[in-house]
């Protein structure tokens, strides 16, 4: 029985991508490409160029490079043409089902409508049925940005209710906690949208903030949310209410010194549905399969703990119960196929 987890295995296992941001999937290549479709002058004129400008050692670093970078982005079809390039990858990856973050603020700040937005990233989601992968979008408020302005883009976002599947938070944390836009999130909640927050890695108040996502803003899932170990009662309380965890290890290893793989796998012991995303994959060189993999290879994963990460993505997804036992009877399918 082959039970060695590599590189081919992860590839090919079915699995959900539930934290991923469509910005952060904008590759040197496409980058240029759009700068000079739309004349903006970005500094760099090769793909070499652009490449030595993705360096970054923390959050606040990695942000000063994120934000200006999305100057390229004009159009519906740019936003269409980055959502489509990240679609074909996820295929290729055999994500079978996908929930994209966007942050219209950081694009509405710059003078690029709403509708603009995601009209041309909802487009490429209908057409990401021909790849079979299932796609959604969740509309998150930039942190850093005002409560007025995060209840602006919700009205905003209530023009389009049927093409936001939920609402997420994200940016810098420092001094902007999740209780700052608790409004803001009852509001969507009482709209029947779903609830996410970042809990980014090794934050200031980062127990705190799971505390208050948890236990008074009733969210569903928390992304990175790893610090959770640090609280004993946190855990339980996350696995008893069947809370999703989006861990990024790459991601993790640009902004801190490990990928966060010891409290991945005490996450998965306590029973908490723990998933492996890729977070801003053109940014932190890495895929989902690669960061599977990565983990994998760093912290000896076995193929049974692989396999229940895949699981716990589709379990945390916001799909129907149905829709969940087909993607789990696809990788238990895989598996046994896989292993012979």
């Amino acid at each position: 029985m082959n039970t060695t987890v590599t590189s081919e295995f992860t590839q090919g296992l079915p699995k959900a991508e539930l934290h991923l941001h469509i910005e952060g999937t904008l590759e040197p290549q496409l980058k240029l490409k759009l700068a000079q479709r739309n004349h903006v002058d970005i500094g760099q004129k090769t793909i070499e160029d652009v490449q030595k400008t993705y360096d970054y050692h923390d959050l606040a670093s990695f942000l000063a490079v994120y934000y200006p970078a999305m100057n390229v982005l004009q159009h519906e079809e740019d936003f269409y043409d980055l959502a489509w390039a990240y679609l074909q990858r996820a295929a290729a990856n055999n994500v079978r089902h996908v929930e994209i973050f966007f942050d219209p603020q950081a694009h509405t700040s710059r003078g690029i409508p709403f509708a603009t937005v995601i009209n041309g990233l909802h487009q490429a989601v209908v057409d990401a049925r021909a790849l079979n992968v299932d796609a959604a979008l969740i509309m998150c408020f930039l942190r850093d940005f005002s409560k007025e302005s995060a209840r602006q883009t919700l009205a905003q976002a209530m023009q389009y209710r049927d093409k936001i599947i939920g609402i997420g938070l994200d940016s810098d944390e420092h001094n902007n906690p999740p209780l700052k836009f608790a409004r803001q999130f009852e509001d969507a909640a009482a709209a029947g949208l779903h609830l996410t927050t970042h809990c980014d890695i090794d934050q200031k108040d980062s127990i705190e903030h799971i505390r208050q996502a948890l236990e008074i803003m009733d969210v569903e899932r928390l992304d990175h949310g790893t610090n959770i170990v640090e609280d004993p009662d946190l855990v339980a309380l996350a696995a008893q209410r069947k809370i999703g965890l989006t861990a990024c290890p790459l991601s993790n290893s640009f902004v801190s010194p490990d990928m966060k793989g010891k409290e991945i796998t005490e996450l998965l012991k306590a029973g908490v549905q723990i998933s492996i995303n890729s977070d801003d994959p053109a940014y932190f060189k890495g895929y989902i399969s690669d960061n599977y993999y990565a983990v994998a290879q760093k912290y000896q994963l076995t193929q049974a703990q692989i396999i229940q990460l895949a699981k716990n993505s589709f379990n945390a997804a916001w799909i129907s119960d149905q829709q969940k036992q087909l993607y789990l009877a696809e990788i238990d399918r895989y598996v046994q196929q896989f292993q012979g």
